[in-house]
């Protein structure tokens, strides 16, 4: 099991830092090219490639943390964090959406009033071309990895890329109208920037409003309670399942059940039923899933019921 999970976190960093050092690149350049290049959204491109720069620590650091065994402090093991630390990417992602969304507004209204906005420079434009390429191919290797290590702190920060990337295509079309069209379409620089803010709030909201469920301990799913359920039935000496309780401790879930079974079954007969119950539900969920299982003999009413 600690070999799985040594794996599992050397993956996670190793995956996390190629993105790191490839956000620090890519923070200099777009901060330079909209600089030099006069462009407010190229300049919001920027801030939101230096969250990803951010993020990439958080779910460094997180992962020093999660890979600790538990403790007399943390029964359950150390998972949460990782969960903390999806909630925090998607908190660092809406702020970022919230500021680049006063930025483009501000500047909407300024040009409205007659202001006058230089054009954007070329350096922009190549900036948000080459962000978009590298951003999006940063963004399928860490889904790739996340969806193998089932890591959702990985997957979070992936899309974080994808945000990224989605972005610089915002923002290419409206550098690229701002530049191309003339002075009457300069407003598109900031315009795309506003829009930029929008997509970047919602996947702020995807990933954290799945990350609070966790924290607040939300039961899996009914597809996911009918799937245990259906595991439990098929190990044979069960009878009626029942009283199923489920949560997430990290990227684990918990599950706790009653199950009965012949009441002429010695203790040993229905301890073997129980390990076995286990076994195909840790098949499914991981070794480290913490499974409770409690048994009834057949027909007995149980006071928890």
């Amino acid at each position: 099991m600690m070999a799985i999970n040594k794996i599992r976190v050397d993956e996670a960093k190793k995956v996390t830092w190629i993105g790191f050092g490839i956000n620090i690149i890519l923070t200099i350049l777009k901060f330079f090219a909209g600089i030099f290049g006069n462009s407010a959204a190229m300049i919001a491109d920027a801030v939101h490639s230096f969250s990803d720069f951010v993020t990439d620590l958080i779910v460094i650091f997180s992962f020093r943390i999660v890979n600790e065994p538990a403790d007399e402090t943390h029964d359950y093991g150390h998972g949460k964090f990782e969960t903390l630390a999806s909630l925090i990417v998607g908190g660092t992602l809406l702020l970022v959406g919230i500021g680049i969304l006063w930025t483009g507004v501000d500047r909407i209204i300024e040009i409205i009033y007659g202001e006058v906005v230089p054009r954007p420079g070329f350096i922009a434009l190549i900036a948000a071309a080459v962000s978009i390429v590298v951003k999006e191919i940063l963004y399928q290797y860490q889904v790739v990895v996340g969806r193998k290590i089932n890591s959702k702190a990985i997957i979070a920060n992936a899309w974080h890329h994808r945000s990224d990337a989605l972005s610089s295509v915002a923002t290419l079309f409206g550098i690229g109208g701002a530049y191309f069209l003339g002075d009457r379409w300069r407003i598109l620089d900031p315009a795309a920037a506003v829009l930029v803010s929008f997509a970047i709030m919602k996947i702020a909201y995807d990933i954290g409003w799945d990350s609070i469920k966790e924290l607040l301990e939300f039961s899996l799913g009914s597809e996911e309670k009918e799937k245990i359920y259906n595991i439990i039935r098929s190990v044979n000496g069960v009878i009626n399942p029942h009283n199923l309780r489920t949560r997430k401790v990290g990227n684990y879930p918990v599950i706790d059940i009653h199950i009965e079974v012949i009441s002429s079954l010695t203790v040993e007969e229905a301890h073997n039923i129980v390990e076995e119950v286990e076994l195909q539900l840790r098949k499914q969920y991981a070794e480290e899933a913490v499974i409770y299982v409690h048994v009834d003999p057949e027909n007995q009413i149980d006071p928890e019921d």
